[in-house]
């Protein structure tokens, strides 16, 4: 058995062909974040990252997309014995008395099944651990789940186990694109766009400085996701007020206008419309779409396939507690098209102030006080 705990990194099956990208985005985050580590290569279907705090390691690595699920385990040889002997020595430091365990083994085997060793490491914690009172327990009724991935030399025997994003490695698309965030919906939306693979450029659009705060605790969710050291937001006064639905529409199309010049003036083919059809209109989706090819630009709507993941996407960024506001977007009625201000677009873009900000943990007190 190996001293070390390794960080084993799963790919979902959408990031399986883009396996070389993730490892660059997994270096890039540990060096971001100051994390030491040795090394990060591909074993088999799973990558492994030597790394000098594993804990901590793991943590910042499941800020990237791409990732299945993200674990801390200990290496074995990929033979049946060293298996069932490393899964029931970290059984005893895992389990708790009397609670019920499942193992579960997946991966390639050699010269046995995984299911052989599922029920020969049960029987082994059962004889020799049988003053825990541990007990096995099912797939649907279980307290603490053993897993172990094996490759074609190694076994991966987890002692900590986590749900990665989903979605695929950040830049994987090799296209740029841009979104704004101006509400709960616009944050979901660009986090979902980063999700898809984008290089994404982030504007802040508000209409009153009261905004500001939550808008920027929002970015502060996300731009970790964007595996970059340094990132240049823009911000953005729209003076449209915020009473109403009609105004608020105003302000999404008036969003759109700034997206679409600093779209043509950064030369960014991809524009991020934060627009689902269970929320608006397909007449003002349309009057959208229309408008990005009128500008020679692609209309991106990462929303388009998301219903209740929504909620989901909210907790992620931090917004669960916001929900409400949320919800009542689902009320908009938006069959009619309320046109953009020309001069309120105007005025916006004149206002525009461009902030770097360094990544780390005081990110919110910097750009505000930057924005003074």
């Amino acid at each position: 058995m190996e001293d070390i705990s390794y960080v084993v990194v799963f790919p979902n099956v959408f990031s399986k062909n883009k396996i070389p990208q993730l490892i660059i985005n997994i270096k890039k985050i540990l060096k971001i974040q100051n994390h030491k580590y040795q090394s990060v290569k591909q074993d088999g279907d799973v990558i492994l990252v030597v790394a000098n705090d594993p804990v901590f390691s793991s943590s910042a690595i499941n800020l990237l997309f791409g990732i299945e699920k993200i674990a801390i385990a200990r290496q074995v040889k990929n033979d049946f014995h060293k298996i069932v002997s490393e899964i029931t020595a970290v059984s005893g430091n895992l389990l708790l008395k009397g609670e019920k365990f499942l193992i579960k083994v997946e991966g390639t085997s050699k010269g046995f099944f995984t299911k052989d060793i599922e029920i020969a490491a049960t029987s082994s914690i059962i004889e020799k651990k049988a003053n825990m009172g541990a007990r096995p327990g099912t797939e649907e009724n279980f307290d603490k789940l053993l897993y172990t991935y094996l490759t074609k030399k190694f076994g991966y025997v987890c002692i900590f186990l986590d749900k990665g994003q989903g979605g695929i490695p950040y830049e994987s698309q090799n296209n740029n694109a841009i979104c704004s965030v101006y509400d709960e919906i616009s944050a979901i939306a660009c986090f979902e766009t980063i999700k898809q693979g984008f290089n994404s450029k982030i504007i802040i659009c508000y209409r009153q400085k009261s905004e500001l705060i939550y808008l920027v605790k929002m970015i502060n969710q996300i731009i970790p996701r964007l595996v970059k050291q340094e990132i240049i937001l823009e911000f953005y006064n729209l003076k449209i007020n915020h009473i109403g639905i009609k105004n608020y529409l105003i302000f999404v199309n008036s969003v759109l206008e700034i997206m679409l010049h600093e779209a043509k003036l950064n030369n960014i083919n991809h524009v991020t419309l934060a627009l689902s059809p269970l929320i608006f209109s397909t007449n003002f989706i349309d009057y959208s779409l229309k408008r990005v090819f009128q500008k020679n630009r692609l209309p991106i709507i990462p929303l388009s396939g998301v219903d209740t993941n929504l909620f989901e996407e909210a907790k992620e960024i931090g917004i669960e507690k916001r929900i409400s506001k949320l919800e009542k977007l689902f009320l908009i009625k938006s069959n009619q098209i309320h046109n953009f201000s020309i001069n309120h677009v105007n005025c916006a873009i004149k206002s525009k102030k461009s902030i770097t900000v360094k990544i780390g943990p005081n990110n919110v007190h910097d750009i505000l006080d930057s924005l003074e």
